[in-house]
């Protein structure tokens, strides 16, 4: 028998902000075909570091994992879009040093998921809906930082990308700013199902998932 497992943040676990609505591993459960099985290991607020203790609770039987963190990450530096800067050099400077201290703490979730030796695809961090259209340009290139950590991380391994940008495109894919609707967790569902089920020949080689 097939078992996924979803590890990471409020990405998969977003049952709380659907307001009744089916959640991500419900969705992802109907989605797959008869005989497969899904756990949530993800919990909301996680950031990279935690990635590590949740593969410390993987069920025996796994046989693929799919991580999505990162976004709680990015939250957590956001303060540096209101620096003052007095040069573009600086605020480069200052995008660099968050990159440089996401990127190790990412290598470790992602080593710590391939210790298992079951096959792994990575997610993307999606841009978001916030409501002040300034601070949502502003997130849209910031993020790019730590999506560029991520595509670079899933390449090295030859890992498939979910790119969670290209599938929660619609205003009503988010309960709020930053956390999936049921429609929007639908669409990540899906994409989830589709990767896990497209063969049953593994490919190696790194892909993007957009829908």
């Amino acid at each position: 028998m097939s078992h996924v497992v979803l590890l990471g943040d409020c990405i998969f676990d977003n049952r709380r902000y659907t307001g009744g609505g089916p959640d991500v591993i419900s969705q992802v459960r109907r989605a797959l075909p008869p005989g497969w099985q899904a756990t949530l290991l993800a919990i909301d607020g996680s950031v990279a570091d935690d990635v590590p203790r949740q593969v410390g609770r993987l069920p025996p039987d796994a046989t693929h994992l799919v991580l999505s963190v990162g976004g709680n990450d990015a939250l957590l530096q956001a303060s540096v879009l209101d620096e003052a800067v007095s040069s573009a050099a600086q605020a480069f400077g200052l995008l660099a040093d968050v990159r440089n201290d996401f990127e190790p703490r990412y290598r470790a979730a992602v080593a710590a998921c391939l210790r298992p030796a079951v096959p792994l695809a990575l997610c993307t961090i999606y841009n978001g809906r916030f409501p002040d259209p300034a601070y949502q340009r502003l997130a849209t290139v910031a993020v790019t930082i730590f999506n560029d950590v991520i595509l670079g991380v899933a390449i090295e391994h030859a890992l498939p990308v979910i790119d969670l940008r290209a599938i929660c495109v619609d205003y009503h894919d988010y309960a709020n700013s930053i956390e999936p609707s049921s429609q929007g967790g639908e669409k990540i569902a899906r994409a989830i199902a589709a990767l896990l089920t497209e063969g049953n020949t593994p490919v190696r080689a790194a892909r993007i998932v957009s829908g």
